[in-house]
């Protein structure tokens, strides 16, 4: 393969190359994200609505900016999600010399779903986490002060919340390709699940902006089926070292 033995120069230029088509994209996808920004602030904030503790229904904001700058960051971050099929495959063009056959395969085939998984998380956290998590902040302490909420705080909630869970969603499909490529075995991840029971608690306390254990159990409970789930696909994906060797081997002559 001689893109292997390119001169470090050209990789420089490459690599030139995807950044300036990944920042266009963002840029192109910012901008119209920016002119919808109404309805995708409306959207965010569909799951706090129904809640009557919430006076005149709507969010507040304190700070004369304040608005225009979460507008501007919701624009930016809807933008990065709308062009990510775009850097993920300018990511695969760039990295695409440096794969076997075997490798490049896993990773289109993976690549889509990764995107699909992150999806789901997110509309996990949309969906089934943040309501129940909203309703508790509301509720605790109702009845010595007035929950008025700032647009910058529920927003900034918000997002993180639907990141971590797309992150957390991708677990299996992150160790189903490092089962494939050897890796990570079943046998492992089997031998620490005690501790990942531990670390999805963990990663509940502190992904659940609440003190209410139901709630931190909405976020663990998912680690948890996820990373059994996990150890399923890394059995299935389980590979004999010999074969992969062999497989990386007829990859390097492809």
């Amino acid at each position: 393969m001689q893109d292997k033995t390119l001169p470090i120069a050209q990789h420089l230029q490459e690599l030139r190359r995807r950044l300036t088509w990944s920042v266009l994209g963002i840029l192109i996808c910012t901008g119209v994200a920016f002119a919808f920004h109404q309805q995708i602030l409306s959207l965010l904030m569909e799951p706090a609505k129904g809640f009557s503790d919430i006076p005149n229904q709507k969010p507040i904001f304190t700070d004369i900016t304040e608005f225009l700058g979460i507008a501007a960051k919701v624009s930016l971050l809807a933008g990065i999600f709308a062009s990510l099929p775009l850097i993920l495959y300018q990511i695969v063009l760039f990295s695409r010399p440096g794969l076997s056959g075997k490798e490049k395969r896993y990773l289109y085939a993976l690549l889509p779903l990764s995107l699909l998984a992150f999806i789901c998380g997110a509309a996990f956290g949309y969906r089934i986490l943040f309501p129940p998590a909203i309703n508790f902040l509301l509720n605790f302490g109702s009845d010595i002060a007035t929950p008025y909420i700032r647009i910058g705080t529920y927003v900034n909630l918000m997002i993180t919340l639907l990141f971590w869970m797309g992150i957390i969603f991708e677990t299996p499909v992150v160790l189903f390709f490092l089962s494939r490529i050897g890796v990570v075995t079943s046998e492992f991840l089997s031998k620490k699940r005690r501790y990942a029971v531990v670390i999805a608690f963990i990663l509940g306390a502190i992904i659940t902006p609440t003190f209410d254990p139901i709630n931190q159990s909405l976020v663990a409970a998912p680690i948890i089926v996820l990373y059994e789930l996990s150890i399923w696909l890394t059995k299935i994906g389980k590979r004999n070292p010999k074969q992969v060797t062999a497989e990386l081997d007829s990859g390097n002559n492809d």
